[in-house]
């Protein structure tokens, strides 16, 4: 929007865009810049009010053709300063300003505003376009946040409804990784201050804490403005907030429907978990369920991240409220009901109704969908009477054949139809009767039906006698085919229950064959799935036992040699059983795998053992063998008579034996301790030390480090000499992998209670896919130099760290090389007092 020119009445306020990122670097100064360039070549009126390049080459070239406003020079407590000179830039009146440090505080005196923001402002009032720069730790609200995840404290901030009222915000954005390296390549800060922002603010969990704030403060804005484009629209609907959402499935063409619903309101809520539910009634029958559907729908849910349950219960409504409170659920969602309003005045309320009545603090959502109030379309799997049925039948069955004796009597009806269309239609009703309520119904109807032909229709009209043969044969009929047709009906509705009932056996043998598949199949998930499919209270597993256990009322079934399944709960038909045996093999056969898994795990450590003590005889056969064949040698030629040596040589041959010696001591201490950890057996001294303490004893054999600045890093509680072996070892390492010319780097930080120990290198880094094997005994991963040890430097600094309750990770050095990071707890803040202790473990 351009500004509007003076004298041409009010002025238009500019609009304001914000460039958002997440840490210094990310690039916001050099997008404005370029935007600003663009809109120049666009023959837009821009200038450049406030830049500030830090020294950034690249940067500062992008001011190249841009008319810059000069600064206004000012002066504080004996110092100069630089601001910007809004008066000037309101002078030029530009149709763009471009003013970088939105969060930026002006210095007393500076100008007439305290804030660089209210300077913004005043040009947007004067009808100015502006676009400004933005880190996510300057806004106002998460200022407390920010400072927890850096522990840098931020004294510059921008209200958020500032940076809300902006007309465009654009996020800058770039993976942490990213910026780590443009880091260490020199483009963010100078060389000398990489190190430490790399171990400090520009640490890889800090910048993605970062980096995920902006996104979210971002995606905040971007839905306020999809609820204003709403608002102004007249779009209606509203989009629900989650913390546990349960999405009810029928098996019904509506379920990816609710599913993706569901999966919308879950995923509104950070954490929140969905959770799919389908009921299957305790006789194997379920409403409108379809097998293909359901496979489809469970394939559905858990591609977005959700679990499929599947629950017994002869009442859905109370299942899936049941379900819900088990599972701690804030929210369920179910379609509206499917059945047309012929169905509904029929069979009553429906499942929806009755969650609603049951839900309680639960938040019910009903989804409407394009199959809503138009019938089913998969066949039942009712049971052949429902309660509503079995009262609606009856009753139809009298009063329908009344209803249509009613109609048949009135005037425009009487005499229009001969007693054949009659009773047809009274054959028609009975046949809807045993639709709804089954044979009892159909003879009550048959038999009202045959008493009315008999009273309203056959002559004499008003009496129960029957003068004509005829009629007498054609009411017996009648009674005859309405009696067949009620057995006719009913027997189709057992039928449809067998088939349904070996349907919904093959839908959970299935779903427990899928679960098996993708290795769900463990015993407490295979006894929980017992406990859901077939509705018990509980389910337990007893084994090892030879006989039964005596268990009162309980459900006991055998799950293989020893092991038995006790349900708890209602008491199960036999045609459950023969699912319920099935379970039990697979239980059976999950404890038999456990079994075989714990024989392997056992057998496991002396597989470890054995490797390890052929991995120390191939190092023992070259790397004892070399220091201790080099000091034999020197001794060996001291002691000879046959050579007379200088004293220069003698003075060597000494210095090469006891080098050796102290080679060779300080690779059986390396493995004395190796089996002291491994045993357990090795003791500590913990105590609060200071790495002053450590450092100068552990710089011993690699004095080629440069150290950073440790005067503000707090103690640490370990045992000194342990600390002192453990820095020697990741210093001596990182000095065999390094360049010449190149020192290894040791800085330190205090974060979150813990001190963190940084020794970095620039060497070669970590060969792809060794990371796994990097804390190995007897490994050298990309070491060729076969005489500096066993390769027992990595695994003795991990196991030593861990035993001082610490750890030690590998990170890659932005830029090339290998950083290891040794973390110990601060001393005072630890509960564990000092002193000496036995500890073990594994290396």
């Amino acid at each position: 929007m351009s500004a509007v020119p003076p004298g041409t009445g009010d002025v238009v306020p500019g609009r304001l865009k914000v460039y958002l990122g997440a840490a210094p670097g990310v690039g916001k100064t050099y997008r404005m810049l370029d935007e600003a360039r663009r809109r120049a070549s666009r023959g837009a009126d821009v200038v450049v009010g406030f830049v500030e390049c830090h020294g950034r080459a690249r940067t500062e070239s992008m001011l190249d053709g841009l008319e810059v406003v000069a600064r206004a020079p000012c002066g504080y407590r004996g110092g100069q300063f630089e601001e910007m000179d809004l008066a000037a830039v309101l002078a030029r009146r530009p149709q763009v300003a471009i003013v970088d440090e939105f969060a930026h505080s002006n210095v007393p005196g500076g100008g007439r505003n305290a804030k660089r923001w209210q300077d913004i402002e005043e040009l947007l009032a004067a009808g100015i376009d502006v676009i400004s720069a933005l880190n996510i730790q300057h806004l106002e609200s998460l200022n407390d946040v920010v400072e927890k995840i850096t522990q840098v404290p931020q004294h510059e901030t921008v209200p958020d409804e500032v940076v809300r009222r902006a007309h465009q915000v654009e996020l800058v954005d770039i993976p942490p990784e990213g910026l780590r390296r443009r880091m260490a390549h020199g483009n963010i800060y100078a060389p000398e201050k990489v190190d430490a922002a790399l171990a400090d603010y520009f640490r890889p969990g800090n910048l993605t804490a970062l980096r995920q704030l902006a996104l979210l403060w971002v995606a905040d804005r971007v839905d306020e403005a999809l609820q204003s484009y709403r608002s102004e629209h007249g779009i209606g609907g509203v989009w629900e907030t989650r913390e546990r959402v349960v999405v009810a499935l029928t098996g019904g063409p509506e379920g990816d429907t609710l599913i993706r619903r569901a999966a919308r309101i879950a995923d509104r809520s950070a954490g929140g978990d969905l959770l799919a539910v389908h009921v299957t009634r305790s006789d194997g029958l379920a409403a409108g369920a379809s097998h293909a559907s359901l496979a489809r729908q469970r394939r559905l849910i858990e591609d977005l991240g959700g679990s499929y349950h599947s629950v017994v219960g002869d009442d859905v409504a109370t299942a899936l409220v049941e379900f819900a409170r088990a599972e701690n659920a804030t929210q369920l969602v179910l379609g509206t009901s499917r059945r047309g309003r012929l169905e509904r005045f029929v069979t009553g309320r429906g499942t929806g109704e009755t969650v609603v009545e049951l839900s309680g603090d639960i938040d019910v959502h009903k989804v409407t969908h394009e199959r809503a109030g138009r019938g089913t379309l998969l066949p039942s799997r009712r049971r052949t009477l429902s309660t509503a049925r079995r009262i609606a039948g009856p009753v139809t069955g009298l009063l329908l054949p009344i209803a249509l004796t009613f109609l048949l009597d009135l005037d425009v009806a009487r005499g229009r139809l001969n007693l054949t269309s009659e009773a047809l239609l009274f054959l028609l009703a009975v046949v809807g009767v045993a639709c709804i309520g089954g044979v009892a119904s159909a003879v009550i109807a048959s038999v009202t039906a045959s008493l009315l032909l008999n009273y309203c229709f056959i002559p004499p009209i008003g009496q129960f006698t029957l003068d004509d043969p005829n009629a007498l044969i054609a009411l017996a009929v009648f009674v005859v085919v309405a009696a067949v047709v009620a057995v006719v009906v009913d027997r189709s509705l057992r039928l449809s229950r067998r088939s349904a009932r070996a349907t919904a056996e093959a839908e959970t043998m299935s779903s427990l064959a899928g679960t098996i598949v993708r290795g769900g199949a463990t015993i407490p998930a295979l006894v929980e799935r017992t406990r859901e499919t077939f509705g018990m209270d509980s389910v337990e597993l007893a084994e090892p036992v030879d006989e039964p256990p005596d268990t009162g009322h309980a459900t006991v079934v055998p799950a293989g040699p020893g092991a038995f399944l006790v349900l708890r709960g209602r008491t199960l038909p036999s045609s459950e059983r023969r699912v319920l045996a099935a379970f039990a093999a697979h239980v059976g056969a999950a404890v038999e795998r456990a079994k075989l898994a714990e024989a392997a795990a056992e057998i496991e450590p002396v597989r470890a053992a054995d490797r390890m003590r052929t991995a120390l005889l191939r190092a023992v056969g070259h790397d004892l063998r070399t220091p201790l064949a080099a000091g034999w040698a020197a001794v060996a030629s001291l002691r000879s008579s046959d050579v007379e040596f200088s004293p220069e040589d003698r003075e060597e041959l000494l210095a090469t034996a006891d080098e050796s010696m102290a080679r060779l001591n300080r690779l059986v201490e390396n493995l004395l301790d190796l089996s002291r950890l491994q045993a357990g057996a090795l003791t500590l001294n913990l105590r609060s030390t200071t790495l002053e303490e450590v450092l100068p004893a552990a710089l011993t054999d690699t004095p080629e480090v440069e150290v950073g600045d440790l005067e503000e890093i707090p103690a640490v509680l370990a045992d000194p000499p342990l600390l002192e072996r453990v820095i020697a070892n990741l210093l001596g390492n990182a000095a065999r992998h390094s360049p010449a010319g190149r020192k290894v780097l040791l800085t330190a930080s205090a974060h979150a209670g813990r001190v963190e120990v940084r020794v970095v290198d620039r060497g070669p880094g970590l060969p792809p896919g060794s990371r796994d094997r990097l804390f190995e005994p007897f490994q050298r991963l990309g070491d060729t130099d076969n005489t500096t040890g066993l390769g027992l430097g990595l695994a003795l600094a991990r196991g030593l760290t861990e035993a001082m309750d610490g750890t030690l990770t590998p990170e890659d050095t932005p830029g090339g090389g290998l950083t290891m990071v040794v973390s110990l707890p601060f001393a005072e803040r630890v509960g564990h007092p000092s002193g000496t202790q036995s500890v073990g473990g594994g290396v």
